[in-house]
């Protein structure tokens, strides 16, 4: 599993030309599903997601995580996050979670992230999406479960 995470000021998800979610302050989570992937290990990427500081404390030092400034949460799948580009011009994406698993456990990663109190919003898996953001830095962190969690 991997997170692409940017700090925000807001960020929205549009599809067909109607939002599918928004946020203010918080993380967009561009998230992708590899073949390996099960709910064990997005409830490991999950909190380690919530509980990740990179946001400002008082002192102006990185040291407040979303949970502790009341911020949100934006996910957006995305399969390309497994592209492959070794061999040749044209990326692969073998390593990419089947579309059902991988929208199972994106589903899941957002019905979690309610559960723990955030205000989620999301994009709609496998649909052609427009994202905007503003980014607060820019910040921009990638967690890899393969790093992480490399005996899984």
């Amino acid at each position: 599993m991997k997170f692409v995470i940017q700090r925000v000021n807001h960020a929205s998800v549009t599809v067909e030309g109607e939002v599918t979610g928004s946020i203010g302050r918080g993380y967009l989570v561009l998230m992708g599903v590899g073949q390996q992937d099960d709910r064990e290990m997005a409830d490991k990427m999950l909190q380690k997601l919530v509980k990740l500081r990179i946001f400002s404390d008082e002192e102006g030092k990185i040291n407040r995580s979303v949970t502790d400034v009341g911020g949100e949460l934006l996910f957006v799948s995305q399969f390309t996050l497994y592209a492959d580009c070794r061999k040749g011009n044209r990326p692969s994406f073998f390593e990419a979670g089947k579309p059902e698993e991988a929208n199972a456990l994106y589903e899941y990663v957002v019905e979690e992230a309610r559960r723990l109190g955030f205000s989620v919003g999301t994009g709609a898996f496998g649909a052609h999406m427009k994202v905007e953001l503003e980014n607060d830095g820019p910040f921009t962190v990638i967690l890899d479960s393969a790093e992480i969690f490399p005996n899984k």
